[in-house]
């Protein structure tokens, strides 16, 4: 069995502005550089055989600072990045709302995991590469425990794949900023053990805004 920690990156400035935030290379922000510390003081006794990391900029911070405790190197996996948005890129919900509305009728239904965001991905590509991304790891890594530091909806996509969920009930799985969740992958089965944990965000007093409720 492999056990996969899922990690999500600390916050950036579009989290905390409730901003629509893809592939765009942002850093952490000034809360989100203490989140990370955070997270990594949280997983410091974890034994970590490897850390895995998105090559965007702010999931390579909040990997950097898991890596340290352990003296692990990072392993930068392409398919881990977030999902490509399109023009959706930094926009408010309103604003999405306004400007693409029949893709947001379709994001609201039960096709919302075949709907391609506007020059962009669906959630159905994006968990087939993200999926074949975690095989690979599982397949490179068994018996041991493995961080994963990814995004929103990648996370969103492989947990749905864990529980065997329909991608339109993605809604229903919640992945805060600096949070973890754990997976635990066998030849015959996956577990899940924990989910959108942020206990060491709440001991810290570095929850900040959920920026899940400032784009609704």
């Amino acid at each position: 069995m492999t056990r996969i920690v899922l990690i999500r990156h600390a916050e950036t400035a579009h989290n905390r502005d409730g901003l629509v935030q893809g592939r765009a290379d942002n850093p952490l922000s000034e809360l989100g550089v203490r989140q990370a510390e955070a997270l990594a003081a949280a997983l410091a006794t974890v034994p970590f055989a490897a850390v895995c990391s998105s090559p965007l900029q702010r999931a390579l911070q909040t990997a950097r600072a898991v890596a340290q405790p352990h003296g692990l190197d990072l392993q930068v996996v392409d398919a881990l990045t977030e999902m490509d948005i399109g023009e959706m890129e930094g926009l408010t919900g309103a604003e999405l709302r306004q400007r693409f509305p029949e893709f947001m009728r379709a994001w609201l239904s039960e096709h919302a995991g075949d709907a391609a965001m506007p020059g962009g991905e669906s959630l159905q590509q994006v968990q087939e590469r993200a999926g074949a991304a975690l095989d690979h790891i599982v397949a490179e890594q068994p018996e041991a425990t493995v961080a994963v530091v990814s995004h929103n909806f990648v996370i969103l996509t492989l947990l749905c794949r864990a529980l065997s969920l329909p991608l339109n009930q993605f809604r229903r799985l919640r992945h805060q900023v600096a949070a973890t969740s754990i997976i635990d992958v066998a030849s015959d089965r996956t577990a899940l053990v924990r989910l959108n944990d942020t206990c060491h965000l709440e001991q810290a007093g570095l929850l900040g805004a959920d920026p899940w409720l400032a784009r609704r």
